[in-house]
């Protein structure tokens, strides 16, 4: 069992198994880089015109919950429009890295069909969630973390027992290895304190990352029931780094 587990991991870091993963990675990167939040387009000018295109842009492509119930097909597409939008190299970066992370493995398990429907309709989900529970917000929310979040919840389900590599701030950074089970439940109850303490103002969209990893985790619990219980070769994953606030809100 652990062979075949070996063997599976090996092709999924190669990305022999997971071409949702890297194409899904690539795709989002490449909207950054040609939008105005990059900065690198010069179509979208510099200074105050540049922070006019990026805020446009923003609420034509992410959710503002206060349109969404309220608007027509369009509105009602932006949840699976801005899976795809980021709002700084940091954000896009901190995703990326926690979907390299646990997508790859995720998919291998899933299958490729599979693991697209699933991304997407977990991240729906998570971002009508959010604006759900903030109908009247105005704020443009924009990014792939209630999916990637559906991930990692889904990877807690179907690789407990995976050994992950994270840096903790109170402990110097030093790099720890624990099973998932552990980083990950941590994981979720920070986002769980952090998401009593927001308020209605820009910043991180953490109850998307609460609705996210739930529907992942259920989802991965129906789906495969007791029959995926095995771990992979203990090597040692990368944890992601914590996410870090931006001008709008953002998953």
């Amino acid at each position: 069992m652990i062979g075949k587990w070996s063997t599976a991991v090996g092709r999924a870091v190669r990305g022999q198994s997971a071409p949702v993963t890297y194409g899904l990675i690539v795709l989002c990167c490449l909207i950054f880089v040609i939008g105005p939040a990059s900065g690198l387009n010069p179509a979208y000018g510099t200074g105050d015109e540049l922070l006019v295109a990026q805020r446009a842009y923003f609420r034509r492509w992410g959710v503002v919950p206060s349109d969404l119930f309220g608007g027509g097909p369009r509105e009602a597409l932006t949840p699976a429009t801005a899976l795809f939008i980021h709002g700084s190299w940091l954000h896009l970066l901190g995703n990326m890295l926690f979907f390299y992370v646990f997508g790859l493995m995720t998919e291998e398990r899933m299958g490729h069909v599979e693991f697209a429907l699933f991304y997407l309709g977990c991240g729906y989900l998570a971002l009508l969630g959010y604006a759900a529970a903030n109908a009247g917000s105005q704020q443009s929310l924009v990014g792939a973390s209630g999916a990637i979040s559906a991930v990692l919840g889904a990877f807690l389900y179907l690789f407990p027992k995976a050994r992950v590599t994270s840096l903790f701030p109170f402990l110097f950074f030093l790099p720890l290895r624990f099973p998932a089970w552990v980083v990950l439940p941590f994981w979720f109850a920070l986002q769980w304190l952090a998401a009593g303490r927001s308020d209605s103002g820009p910043g991180v969209a953490y109850l998307a990352h609460l609705v996210g990893f739930s529907l992942g985790f259920v989802y991965a619990w129906a789906r495969y029931g007791r029959r995926t219980a095995a771990a992979p070769s203990p090597g040692a994953l990368p944890g992601p780094p914590a996410p870090q606030p931006g001008q709008v809100d953002r998953e």
